[in-house]
């Protein structure tokens, strides 16, 4: 027996094959641009008391006022605050919403709706993880979010991102069972990648962690001119390496973190300056990334 055969084999997800990029067959997103640049903005809610829940300062004995009264600031001030800054920089974006937004915030997504952005899935609710619910419920659960989305904006959400990127194995399934065309959890590569799902196949659109204000200011205690300066870091760095193969960049916001005024300012200079470069890159949502990736012939996309 040779040793690679004897070699003990790690378990693996089954979703999609090794692609190297380099090896990759090049195209182009629409207008011949090379880089495509999308703002995730996450609008969550959290339970009183209880559940999850990211932490301005470590919590006390519940109910933690502190944390909580924190992050409903962000659906009260923040939120709006950051709506004003796409509309100055005449940014578009991809909301990801908790769907017990809608009752716990009325009207809150108004002004969302107005601008025409797009609305993506992202459970109830972020005090909980779906990944750890057994398939029934983790079925129940995309169907009530889904179903509140779709009455709300008039149309069913097309793609999804898990409450804090929380998976079972058969997350993918049962999203691509459910109508889903694409989702955001993992980090994997910088080009859409096509997932393996019981029933067919579902897309995987870049959803960045590293370019997220959570791991960034919550997890590494990054300024909030930090967080900006890797924006505009990684922006030239993307712009510069797209000329080689088609990228996506994406930016993850949350309004209880990036709407506060001392971290709102940099990260407006920081959206600035890649506004500025809008005749050279598409500056789009996640949804119409997917939408331009299905389209392209077989092939082109690693899966």
């Amino acid at each position: 027996m040779s040793d690679e055969a004897s070699r003990p084999q790690g378990r693996q997800h089954g979703r999609y094959a090794y692609s190297p990029l380099p090896r990759r067959p090049p195209y182009d997103w629409p207008g011949a641009k090379r880089l495509a640049v999308y703002v995730a903005l996450n609008v969550e809610c959290f339970d009183f008391g209880g559940g999850l829940g990211a932490e301005l300062a470590p919590g006390g004995p519940q109910p933690d006022v502190l944390n909580y009264a924190w992050r409903d600031w962000g659906n009260r001030v923040g939120v709006f605050r950051l709506a004003e800054l796409f509309d100055a920089l005449s940014l578009p974006a991809s909301v990801l919403v908790n769907s017990r937004i809608y009752a716990e915030c009325p009207g809150l997504m108004d002004v969302f709706r107005a601008r025409g952005d797009e609305v993506v899935g992202h459970g109830r609710t972020n005090a909980e993880r779906q990944g750890t619910l057994p398939e029934d419920a983790e079925r129940a659960l995309i169907a009530e979010a889904t179903a509140i989305l779709t009455r709300e904006e008039g149309r069913a959400p097309a793609g999804w991102l898990g409450p804090w990127i929380s998976q079972s194995r058969a997350t993918p399934d049962l999203l691509a069972e459910a109508g889903y065309r694409y989702l955001l959890d993992w980090c994997h590569d910088d080009q859409p990648t096509w997932f393996s799902t019981r029933g067919g196949r579902i897309l995987s659109v870049p959803y960045p962690q590293e370019l997220n204000d959570i791991p960034s200011i919550v997890g590494r205690k990054d300024s909030g001119a930090q967080f900006a300066e890797m924006i505009v870091d990684t922006f030239e760095e993307m712009r510069a390496a797209a000329s080689a193969a088609p990228l996506v960049m994406g930016i993850a916001l949350h309004p209880y973190l990036v709407g506060q005024p001392h971290r709102l300012r940099p990260l407006r200079r920081a959206l600035a300056h890649i506004a500025q470069h809008r005749e050279e890159v598409w500056i789009t949502r996640a949804g119409m990334i997917a939408d331009h990736a299905i389209g392209l012939p077989d092939g082109m996309v690693p899966g």
